[in-house]
């Protein structure tokens, strides 16, 4: 009986490489088995499975990657922020927004190792992050305080006179004054919150503080990156220039 042998150990031999380059190709995406691309090392071959490296493979690292999302109203997140799966039903190439301009091949390593930076409002739909880049990660943790989310907010009822000054500057939350924030309104029911490192339940309270209820909202920007066209269960890499 013919036994089977791990992808990356039968490319070693077959291109004459090393067993990390040859992981490094197959994580890279460019070996195909029977015309079929596979990225993972440990994938079992046999003698009659064709293996081939595409003719313009590279050798190099596959770069962190950072993703934007615009995460569907009705995708909750806040019972386990650690759990992926409810995003991870989106990152997918057929959703990949056409608008796209980053030039990267969708590999299956982009999905390895993902963090949700800034977690998004209870119930709300919107820019989501999540990168496999630390240096990411830490500014958007580290200086939390200094970056602006935006959201758009629909809201019903008739807000109380001086409300809206209300909003800007003299609630509370969790019994501490708020600091004050250019809330404004976009239309007749729609508020525009720009917010640093809100708590969730934050922008629900604030309405309700003032007599109206929040109907839905949507974070459309985080710092200095906006969700712009994206549209809603498709997502795009962040641009090597963007900044937030």
């Amino acid at each position: 009986m013919t036994e089977s042998i791990r992808l990356a150990k039968h490319l070693a031999e077959l291109v004459a490489c090393s067993r990390t380059e040859a992981e490094q190709y197959i994580q890279g995406g460019w070996v195909t088995v029977d015309g079929e691309i596979v990225e993972e090392a440990g994938f079992r071959v046999l003698p009659q499975h064709h293996v081939a490296l595409l003719p313009d493979a590279v050798l190099q690292p596959v770069d962190p990657v950072t993703i934007l999302l615009h995460l569907p109203v009705g995708i909750d997140l806040a019972s386990d922020p650690a759990d992926l799966s409810p995003i991870l039903q989106f990152l997918k190439p057929a959703n990949l927004a056409p608008e796209d301009r980053s030039g990267l091949r969708f590999l299956k390593h982009h999905l390895v190792g993902l963090t949700v930076v800034n977690q998004i409002e209870v119930k709300a739909s919107g820019l989501v992050v999540l990168t496999q880049d630390w240096k990411i990660t830490r500014k958007l943790v580290d200086d939390a305080a200094k970056i602006e989310q935006e959201y758009i907010v629909e809201v019903q009822g008739d807000i109380i006179p001086y409300g809206l000054q209300l909003l800007s500057h003299g609630l509370k939350f969790s019994g501490k004054p708020l600091p004050p924030v250019k809330v404004s309104w976009q239309n007749e029911t729609r508020l525009r919150f720009p917010l640093k490192a809100p708590p969730r339940g934050l922008i629900a309270h604030m309405c309700e503080k003032v007599g109206l209820e929040v109907v839905a909202m949507k974070r459309i920007r985080i710092g200095r990156v906006p969700m712009a066209g994206l549209p809603a269960g498709q997502w795009r890499y962040l641009l090597g220039y963007e900044r937030f």
